[in-house]
């Protein structure tokens, strides 16, 4: 059987403001295409999973339910079966609501009280058995697998949640003959996660799922974490099929194409997708980033923009928009600036005596640790000094 393993869609989701659904729909074409190409070859796909996140939101626009519909709908049109699981950014009840409407083939595995009972496919080795694992919030699982848990344990974090919901899988597989596949959404231990984007809510890394919880099963499909990434040979994450933050530039965007032969699990092969705007971060001084070579190089790129410049520069997106129109983010990050040892306000307003002090204390805090040029200087004693004069006429 050959699966393609893909996961973490976020339709509707926006990046720095902008609309990612018309690259979104161009990524999905290009998956629809290189599936219906394996379908005219000896090995077509057989399944198509799509391990959670399908939406960005738990109320998505219109658009992206008719972008998610005509998008299953075209998988399904290649002979593959479609089954898809909700994550954390998911509303599990909407997208099970749409199962009925949906045609025969395309199944939407959102409850959680059913992750016992497989979709079955089977394949000329026999059946194999789907398992589909929602996002699972411990504190609203407790209440429907408490009679599971006695002696006082609990479900109080995400190891505990998953380690229950695969035993219930691993249970049913004991009793049903065939392969098997476990498709979940959760940050798993061994991942290497996108600063800032995957949304962890954990207090000392309690909802990281331990490695071993996943025995059993010949492959288990990941998602949540927006890079692949491959845990051991039959675990992996597939990753988000669009760049959805300047951190994940330069990871590839694409799926995995797993086959099972008979005894189970045989090899997995990265199919990448195409990326419909390069993300890239230019990085000097303001002047720098905006030279010839730069604007030739990524007029049509989206940019991130960090200038180095001591001080701060006046409107630099407005100045850096004029030559990259997709620039979506610019920072100041001073040279040394992370080096100088860090003073609040406070404790150098503390520590100034004189006006000029006073006055060189501000000028650190509101350009981060940067005190006054000489000409600066020169300018404050001349001022002040203007003052005393004027004072002493009074």
């Amino acid at each position: 059987m050959r699966i393609l393993h893909t996961s973490d869609w976020h339709i509707g989701r926006t990046f720095h403001g902008n609309s990612t659904m018309d690259a979104l729909a161009e990524v999905f074409g290009a998956l629809i295409a290189q599936v219906r190409e394996l379908s005219v070859t000896e090995n077509p796909v057989d399944v198509v999973v799509v391990a959670g996140d399908v939406f960005d939101s738990a109320t998505p626009a219109g658009p992206a339910y008719t972008l998610l519909g005509d998008t299953l709908a075209a998988l399904h049109d290649t002979g593959a079966k479609v089954i898809v699981t909700s994550g954390n950014h998911d509303s599990a009840a909407r997208l099970g609501f749409q199962a009925r409407l949906l045609r025969d083939g395309i199944h939407m595995m959102t409850d959680p009280l059913s992750i016992g009972e497989p979709v079955t496919i089977d394949d000329a080795d026999g059946p194999v058995h789907f398992y589909g694992i929602p996002y699972l919030e411990p504190a609203i699982m407790r209440q429907y697998w408490a009679e599971s848990f006695e002696g006082g344990v609990t479900l109080r974090t995400q190891a505990q949640t998953m380690a229950h919901a695969m035993s219930l899988v691993r249970a049913s597989m004991a009793s049903r003959e065939g392969r098997s596949v476990a498709i979940a959404h959760c940050f798993a231990a061994g991942v290497d996660a996108t600063a800032g984007l995957e949304r962890e809510v954990r207090q000392g890394g309690l909802d990281v799922v331990p490695l071993s919880v996943f025995d059993g099963p010949d492959y288990v499909a990941l998602g949540h974490i927006h890079g692949r990434q491959t845990l051991s040979e039959r675990v992996r994450y597939a990753g988000a099929p669009l760049h959805y933050s300047f951190g994940e530039q330069h990871k590839e965007r694409g799926s995995w194409l797993i086959d099972l032969d008979a005894p189970g699990f045989s090899s997995a092969e990265w199919l990448a997708l195409p990326v419909p705007r390069r993300l890239v971060t230019l990085t000097g001084t303001l002047d720098e980033i905006l030279s010839d070579d730069n604007i030739a190089a990524h007029a049509d790129d989206w940019v991130c923009a960090v200038y180095t410049d001591v001080l701060p520069q006046a409107e630099p997106m407005r100045r850096l928009k004029e030559q990259f129109p997709h620039c979506a983010m610019v920072q100041h990050a001073p040279v040394g600036g992370a080096e100088r040892v860090e003073r609040s306000y406070a404790a150098r307003l503390e520590s100034a005596v004189t006006d000029t002090e006073h006055i060189e204390a501000f000028l650190e805090h509101v350009r981060a640790g940067q005190g006054p040029s000489e000409r600066e200087s020169e300018l404050i004693r001349e001022v002040l000094d203007e003052r005393v004069v004027a004072e002493a006429l009074v």
